[in-house]
């Protein structure tokens, strides 16, 4: 067959349909892109420019705003507390996760789909529905305002999702592997470590990142529990800037600048394996 053939057969591929899906996709990019270009181009000005015009491009680059977000507000330090805290998080979530799924994947025992379902089922329940029991917890052990009080109910409420992805993940991984590994002498905590773990870097990899990134933007439990400026996390940082500099929307604009750069640069050093990990254990066999 020929190359023109060839060229020809997959232009008719292309169908109305498929036009109609780029274009919804095109705008559902545009709509969830544009708002961060606003942002951006609005930490260039100054709160009178914003009220005034806020859909324009700035005429010049005002870096005041940055300037008072970086030494006003010492965002650095917030960017301290946040990496102590989602990274604690995002440690001991695999860390517990990765052991109780390999236990809900590759053992039998009474209890274990009560135990599965329970799991799933608490993807359900709301931090806002228990943060009174929780509060009350971290009141008699005396870790209200320490970053292992914002830590620990974060860790609660990442386990459900990392031990529901990577149970399945698990499920999906060929027993003769393991029963090789058991012939060759290896316990079950070496065929964890040894074969399961390594196969399962990348669900590791989404749970990892999806961790840090719920752990990051959490605002709610930072508020409640964080008292003091010094512990605070850099998006805890937000809710000063009203009580300092009034409605600074300029302001506003660059901490929300500056808060939103790890995310995205986290994303994007991470998004092939959070692609390959949610869509690795999608089907078995």
């Amino acid at each position: 067959m020929s190359k023109k053939k060839v060229i020809g057969m997959k232009k008719k591929k292309f169908s109305i349909g498929t036009l109609f899906i780029y274009i919804f996709l095109s705008l559902f990019a545009i709509t969830t892109i544009y708002p961060m270009i606003w942002v951006v181009q609005n930490a260039f000005k100054t709160s009178n420019d914003i009220m005034s015009s806020s859909f324009t491009m700035p005429t010049s680059l005002l870096w005041d705003n940055f300037k008072t977000a970086i030494v006003r507000m010492n965002i650095f330090k917030g960017y301290a507390n946040s990496l102590i805290i989602s990274g604690s998080v995002v440690l001991f979530a695999v860390f517990f996760g990765s052991l109780a799924s390999f236990i809900l994947a590759r053992f039998e025992f009474k209890g274990r789909k009560i135990i599965k379902t329970l799991v799933i089922g608490s993807l359900l329940i709301p931090i806002f529905a228990t943060i009174l029991p929780v509060f009350r917890m971290l009141l008699s052990w005396k870790l209200i305002d320490t970053h292992r009080g914002v830590i620990l109910p974060q860790i609660a409420n990442n386990l459900p999702f990392t031990i529901m992805l990577l149970t399945s993940f698990m499920e999906t991984i060929p027993k003769e592997l393991e029963e090789a590994g058991v012939v060759e002498g290896a316990n079950a905590w070496q065929v964890f470590s040894r074969i399961i773990m390594p196969i399962t870097k990348p669900a590791i990899a989404t749970t990892a990142t999806f961790a840090f990134l719920w752990s990051y933007n959490d605002l709610f439990t930072s508020l409640i529990i964080i008292r003091s400026k010094a512990k605070f996390p850099i998006n805890r940082l937000l809710t000063e800037i009203s009580s300092q500099y009034g409605t600074d929307y300029g302001l506003l604009c660059a901490v929300i600048v500056l808060i939103i750069v790890p995310v995205l640069t986290v994303y994007m050093l991470a998004q092939n394996q959070i692609v390959e990990g949610m869509t690795a254990g999608a089907v078995k066999g």
